[in-house]
């Protein structure tokens, strides 16, 4: 049996927490699919996530799902800030779980980074790209600071009552999500989001209580952490995804992500998912698993979490190497599994797992894994 394919159970405050069948993760990723605009979840969404449920994966995450209608990328993004919409992930949820699966949602908000255009290729074909117009389809966007880091019209800085009313509506989202079903909930704190924004000097510079020192950028995503998990059932484990470097200097780099993991660690995020970058031009590496080492540097600050590695990790050999040699516990599969649903049915019997280890469908049994 490859480690890939061994069971793993993710820790939470109280219970024994979550199993999972194996270690690979479906990486949240955007459809941009909401035709009405409002948020609500449909067809497509239980298409594409129940695919990959039935395809094999451990654990299925929705894309970012923003906590108030201002927090969304884009018009076409789901929602979890309304009930309609909480109605709406249960079904999808239930069909995760009937495959097999555990169900994550990625809790989110853009921040400065909200009220763009659809990145879908027919918008971009149009021209139709940056800010959605303002009055039209667009909405005024806030932030941390008024900064032009994005390359969108700047946002609006948040008054310290607008922090504490975003800081109610992720707590808020996190209790629909469990009225849903959900067995994970997951903080978007990377991709120069509203919480990597408060993080990273790049975004953040503000002179008050949220700005400045580390403890001070870093109060925001303390003050979302303790709520989300205050608000999430002590016995369903809460994870985070970072950008665990900004690969700038004067930004966020992987020391502060190691620091502050330790501090999530302890406030009860007990599953980090570590991504790079998203302020600014990106100055970083590339190529397969380059940002493994993350991963690693987080898995040794933090040992008892279940810490996986993402980006461009598509070949089931290099997933198991990312295991076996301690780098992480698991990995998240974005691209790869957009071209393949059943990626992890198929890694399997890469891997020489016994065919009654191999993840797929019943109804699926003629393919001959």
């Amino acid at each position: 049996m490859s480690k890939l394919f061994t069971p793993v159970t993710l820790a939470a405050p109280a219970g024994p927490g979550l199993d999972l069948r194996n270690r690979t993760v479906l990486a949240p990723m955007c459809q941009y699919s909401v035709t009405n605009h409002d948020g609500v979840p449909h067809a497509w969404h239980l298409a594409h996530l129940g695919a990959r449920a039935a395809g094999g994966f451990g654990l299925v995450f929705t894309e970012a799902t923003a906590v108030t209608a201002q927090g969304r990328i884009s018009d076409a993004d789901t929602g979890i800030w309304n009930d309609a919409q909480g109605s709406a992930w249960a079904p999808i949820v239930d069909f995760i779980h009937s495959q097999g699966a555990a169900a994550g949602i990625q809790l989110a908000h853009a921040g400065a980074k909200a009220s763009t255009h659809p990145w879908l290729p027919g918008p971009i074909a149009a021209g139709e790209t940056g800010n959605l117009p303002v009055p039209g389809r667009g909405w005024e966007t806030a932030g941390p600071s008024a900064t032009d880091a994005f390359g969108l019209a700047p946002a609006t800085a948040m008054s310290t009552g607008q922090i504490a009313a975003s800081v109610r509506d992720w707590a808020e989202a996190a209790t629909r999500a469990d009225a849903a079903g959900f067995d994970v909930a997951q903080i978007h704190a990377a991709h120069g989001y509203l919480v990597h924004e408060f993080l990273s000097p790049l975004a953040n510079t503000r002179t008050d209580e949220y700005g400045g020192s580390f403890e001070n950028r870093t109060r925001y995503a303390r003050e979302v952490i303790t709520a989300v998990r205050a608000a999430w059932p002590a016995h369903k484990p809460l994870a985070i995804r970072f950008s665990g470097d900004d690969w700038v200097a004067g930004g966020w780099r992987i020391a502060d992500t190691v620091r502050f993991a330790a501090e999530a660690f302890e406030l009860g995020v007990t599953a980090f998912d570590l991504s790079s970058a998203g302020i600014g031009k990106y100055h970083g590496p590339s190529g397969p698993g380059f940002q493994v080492p993350l991963a690693a540097a987080v898995k040794q600050a933090v040992p008892g979490a279940f810490v996986t590695a993402v980006g461009m990790i598509n070949d089931p050999s290099q997933a198991e190497q990312v295991l076996v040699t301690g780098a992480a516990d698991g990995v998240s599969i974005g691209r790869a599994a957009l071209k393949n649903p059943n990626w992890p049915a198929v890694a399997a019997a890469a891997l020489g797992s016994v065919p009654d280890a191999v993840p797929f469908a019943p109804q699926y049994w003629r393919a001959h894994w």
